[in-house]
């Protein structure tokens, strides 16, 4: 799929909000989750390649990318509640999920709250272990209004920043404009400070010491230079979800998407053919 057409035609009305998604590939079900503050534009690389072993479905969150940016909840713990609505909407049976950051801690709320059976699980980057926030996340959750009503030349340098601080290598200006386009005009930066205010780390503590009870194979992969969530939470993670692999990605940070997106589909393919094994997926993985 060519980086300029990323596409979520479908609209999935949930809590009188529009939710934006789409679907490609065919084969046994799976979900992309992406992470804030992006949407689901980070999967663009990676959703046609794993689209030839899967029915790939994928979303943008209320308040993130396409989808609705009400001043409501859209915190972690509402989207755990929107991803158990599409998944009833779309009707996945055991689908095989891949989420990333905050998608992570959906995604492990979603079966660990909601009861969502998964066939298997790769986190990448998740947040999933507390305590959680940056100094910046610490500042907007009291300042919320003063961040909000910035004047949209700072507002959208801060976000240059921070986006630019996910990666290893730099963005080329039209990959950082897909995640910042989202954030601009007055309702995208109201939103892009309201998801930031509503961070809480009560969202993992609901679940997290509970990762022993996960009921599908899990594998955790992580960018090596992540300086947004400590390597040290990685390994943690893995302690706490019995026989989950911890795989780091050299020269990667937090948006491993962007810094190694056949990192993401060689680890993802490799599991996904390690649980279910298929004489096709080995050719695929050779023309990475």
């Amino acid at each position: 799929m060519p980086t300029d057409d990323w596409s979520l035609p479908e609209r999935f009305i949930f809590s009188g909000h529009p939710i934006a998604w789409g679907t490609i590939g065919d084969g046994p079900q799976a979900v992309l989750l992406h992470g804030t503050p992006f949407s689901s534009v980070e999967w663009r690389r990676i959703a046609a390649w794993l689209g030839q072993r899967r029915r790939i479905y994928y979303f943008d969150m209320l308040g993130y990318g396409q989808s609705a940016k009400p001043d409501a909840d859209v915190s972690r713990g509402f989207q755990n509640e929107l991803f158990a609505a599409l998944y009833a909407h779309w009707e996945l049976e055991w689908p095989d999920i891949v989420a990333h950051d905050f998608g992570g801690s959906v995604a492990l709320r979603g079966h660990l709250l909601n009861g969502l059976d998964y066939r298997s699980l790769v986190l990448i980057d998740p947040v999933a272990i507390s305590p959680q926030g940056s100094p910046l996340v610490q500042a907007a959750k009291e300042h919320e209004k003063a961040f909000a009503g910035l004047p949209a030349y700072i507002h959208e340098a801060m976000l240059r920043a921070y986006i630019g601080g996910s990666v290893a290598n730099a963005l080329r200006a039209d990959e950082m404009q897909l995640y910042l386009q989202p954030w601009l005009g007055d309702e995208g930066q109201k939103a892009f400070w309201r998801q930031i205010a509503q961070m809480d780390d009560k969202y993992s503590r609901e679940v997290e010491w509970r990762y022993d009870e996960i009921r599908c194979p899990v594998t955790i992969l992580w960018g090596e230079d992540d300086e947004w969530i400590p390597l040290d939470d990685g390994r943690e993670l893995a302690r706490r979800i019995p026989g989950a692999p911890f795989i780091t990605v050299p020269n990667a940070k937090h948006l491993v998407q962007e810094d190694a997106p056949e990192a993401i589909i060689s680890t993802v393919l490799d599991f996904w053919n390690d649980q279910h094994p298929s004489a096709a997926a080995k050719p695929l993985l050779q023309q990475l």
